[in-house]
């Protein structure tokens, strides 16, 4: 019923808390099956890692920029995060008091995305435990990898994509 990439997201959100992993992993997936629409659940999730990404690391201004993004998309696709197993009503409400967190500038906490499918978070606990991670486990803030990870990436993969667009634009424009 659900797609393994969903359950890997909710398997690292809760898990490692690797929100750069939530990220790569949605925006894939997002790729795949909704590739454009930017008000799309799946970007609206993958908004809401990224918020996370930027908290943790203090960076306040990307946070609540990205949360509001996220929220604002989420709001509208109720009925879709429901459809995910979540309880859209309790999530709107986490990360609305998220965004107080962060405009207040206050430091970031882990929390729990409101599952409302126990046979989707039985999975995820498997999952979770099979990866060697514990669910529900707050974030490391002292793991550097974790809080820093896009400046430990390979990029190449990115740079070349960009460059392949920037010639089929420039071969567009020349016609």
């Amino acid at each position: 019923m659900y797609s393994n990439e969903y359950i890997q997201f909710l398997t690292h959100f809760h898990g490692d808390r690797d929100y750069f992993e939530c990220h790569e992993i949605l925006e894939e997936y997002w790729k795949k099956v909704a590739k454009g629409d930017k008000s799309s659940v799946w970007v609206g999730l993958i908004l809401m890692a990224v918020a996370n990404y930027h908290h943790r690391r203090n960076n306040f201004s990307g946070a609540h920029r990205t949360l509001e993004k996220s929220l604002k998309i989420l709001e509208i696709r109720k009925n879709e995060l429901a459809q995910l197993g979540l309880d859209s009503f309790k999530l709107i409400k986490i990360l609305s008091e998220h965004l107080e967190l962060i405009t207040s500038n206050k430091p970031y906490k882990s929390y729990n995305l409101p599952i409302t499918d126990e046979l989707l978070q039985a999975v995820c606990e498997k999952e979770c435990k099979r990866k060697g991670f514990i669910w529900c486990n707050k974030s490391d803030l002292t793991n550097e990898f974790l809080i820093n990870k896009h400046r430990f990436r390979d990029r190449s993969s990115v740079i070349k994509e960009r460059e392949i667009a920037m010639i089929n634009r420039k071969k567009k424009g020349s016609e």
